[in-house]
């Protein structure tokens, strides 16, 4: 009697593995015909250009396209990704090192929109093909970072929501010079102290808005670094952190003018609301007036004066002749 019980539950529990199975079957099969469906789409906008060969699109770029789909990334973001690059006459090899950096991040976990805004901003401003590389690879290593900063604030037991959107947050700071031993305080501190991912996002870009002001002032990433370090040692209050970076990058501008008898960047004042302009501006002497960039229209009010023509009357007469 308790054999054939056994034997009972036995053939209840392959029949249950065989339901399982067959429904996981159909699931697939289900999404395997939409990722067809899909590429058949995509296929009908690159066989409707003529920018790439028969060989790029059957070999390159419709593999290419098949794994984006099946890892997840939406195919109305792929299919604008192809229409910007036939748009942009951008090369299929091209295409592909794009979609590499792309696949990569998605297998890896992390939020891919920051790197589909990267790759559409580039291919909108006519950006090389190095260019856009380089830019998204970036983006990709700091979500990684950024990854990593949160991974280590969960094992040590915090409890955080909104990760994929605080991932996104902080690799935007890392990408502004923001030292990563600073960011992970800041989701550490943040997260204890009850804040919410608004709070955290306003903190964080402030502390974004005085890394970039202090490279537009001519610190190093070393000095950035330590300066930050050196806040967040003197003071477990945000609010005093940041206000103890901000006088220090004001004494470290005050120094520096002494220093190079007042020679700093343009930018370089803490006045609120100002934001720093690019680190590729060249310094300016102290009153000076900053080199016109080229092709740039002059101003009037940068403008010298013309010379006045006064009158023969208004013009005293040469002294007479001996």
């Amino acid at each position: 009697m308790k054999l054939k019980k056994n034997k009972n539950k036995l053939i209840f529990s392959l029949i249950t593995l065989l339901m399982i199975f067959s429904f996981v079957i159909s699931i697939f099969a289900a999404e395997e015909a939409i990722v067809d469906e899909q590429l058949e789409q995509l296929k009908n906008i690159l066989d409707s250009s003529s920018k790439y060969s028969d060989f790029q699109k059957n070999q390159i770029l419709l593999p290419a396209l098949k794994e984006l789909l099946r890892s997840g990334i939406p195919f109305e973001d792929t299919r604008e990704i192809i229409e910007n690059s036939i748009e942009k006459s951008f090369d299929a090899y091209g295409v592909k090192e794009v979609f590499d950096v792309l696949l990569d991040t998605k297998e890896d976990g992390l939020p891919t929109e920051p790197i589909i805004n990267k790759i559409n901003e580039g291919l909108a401003k006519n950006a090389n093909k190095t260019a856009i590389i380089s830019v998204i690879s970036t983006k990709a290593e700091n979500l990684k970072k950024a990854n990593k900063i949160l991974s280590e604030a969960i094992q040590e037991g915090l409890e955080i929501n909104d990760g994929e959107e605080i991932v996104k947050i902080l690799a935007d700071s890392l990408e502004n010079d923001v030292p990563q031993e600073s960011l992970s305080w800041l989701i550490k501190t943040g997260t204890n102290e009850g804040r919410s991912i608004e709070e955290i996002t306003e903190i964080s870009e402030e502390l974004s808005y005085l890394s970039l002001l202090a490279t537009d002032s001519g610190l190093s990433p070393e000095e950035i670094s330590l300066m930050f370090k050196k806040a967040t040692e003197d003071s477990s209050n945000i609010e005093e952190i940041c206000e103890n970076i901000q006088n220090s990058l004001e004494t470290q501008i005050n120094t520096a003018k002494t220093d190079t008898g007042g020679t700093v960047r343009p930018s370089a004042t803490l006045d609120s609301g100002t934001l720093p302009t690019s680190s590729t501006g060249s310094p300016v002497e102290v009153g000076e007036t900053p080199v016109q960039e080229a092709g740039e229209a002059p101003t009037e009010t940068g403008s010298a004066p013309e010379p006045s023509t006064s009158s023969d009357g208004d013009v005293p007469p040469p002294p007479p002749e001996n």
